[in-house]
């Protein structure tokens, strides 16, 4: 009487537990209450609070100047000139960038010019374009258009030729052509270039509207910052720098929202879930 074979069971991988908190924000609050209060020690007892002022006369300021003063005025200008220009040149770069990373003897043909145009120094031309567009909001858009170009104009295109042939003719043969195989294998494939140009480009943005508000404005995060220096209040500059290094922040938060879910289809990263576990 032969015996019955009961069919093995696999042993169930176990569930790890979920933390109930954020570890790294933890870590990054903490250092930043230890950041600001040493800075809040140190002022005044180390060295002169006029130099540097103080977290919380910048935190005063920055209230009283949000209630009393025209805080939404100079915020508006001032991301009116980033969201326009930043836009304009996100959006030029990847319909550029896009195709001719296709186009290998096209790229080859405009590679010199589009170097020479890069290796210009844009603060350079921004006098320019206060004479060419006057002093109104345009000259820092175009700014603003001009620093963003390049860098998303380069991440797509390098992203587009960092596809590997194989991939493409596989699809080739397996009868995708043009806008299928652009959208189902290049673009997904070139998509971490261009995510990684976009976020780059941010800081860029915000850079060239505040040097065009510098130059020539009458109103912008840039032109409040540059008031305040100009009769000595310290405590006013560093309050509006706070504010665009705030700003730059959340333009970043959101980028990273927009690349958690347009790079959803790709796995988790090993060295995350390492990290993790202190290897």
């Amino acid at each position: 009487m032969s015996e019955t074979s009961k069919p093995t069971q696999q042993p169930q991988p176990v569930a790890k537990p979920k933390r109930s908190v954020n570890t790294t924000l933890i870590w990054q609050l903490v250092i930043l209450v230890v950041l600001l209060g040493s800075w809040e020690v140190m002022s005044g007892r180390l060295f002169d609070s006029f130099w540097v002022s103080k977290p919380s006369l910048i935190v005063s300021y920055i209230y009283n100047w949000v209630l009393n003063g025209d805080f939404m005025r100079h915020l508006t200008a001032t991301m009116t000139e980033i969201i326009v220009g930043y836009s304009l040149g996100a959006g030029l770069g990847l319909a550029l960038g896009l195709p001719i990373g296709r186009m290998e003897r096209t790229a080859k043909i405009l590679d010199p010019f589009l170097l020479a145009l890069n290796g210009i120094p844009r603060v350079a031309l921004a006098p320019l374009f206060v004479i060419w567009f006057g002093i109104g909001i345009t000259p820092k858009i175009v700014l603003v258009f001009t620093l963003v170009f390049f860098v998303v104009f380069y991440n797509s295109y390098a992203g587009v030729r960092s596809v590997e042939r194989r991939y493409v003719d596989l699809a080739w043969v397996m009868g995708a052509r043009s806008f299928r195989l652009f959208s189902k294998v290049i673009l997904p494939a070139a998509m971490p270039y261009i995510i990684l140009g976009l976020k780059l480009s941010i800081p860029y943005a915000v850079i060239g509207a505040i040097i065009g508000e510098f130059i020539a404005s009458s109103e912008g995060l840039g032109y409040k910052i540059q008031l305040e220096t100009s009769i000595y209040n310290t405590t006013g500059t560093m309050g509006g720098i706070i504010v665009l290094m705030i700003l730059v922040v959340l333009l970043n938060s959101i980028l990273a929202w927009i690349e958690r879910r347009a790079l959803a289809w790709r796995p988790p990263s090993r060295s995350s879930d390492a990290g993790g576990q202190g290897l």
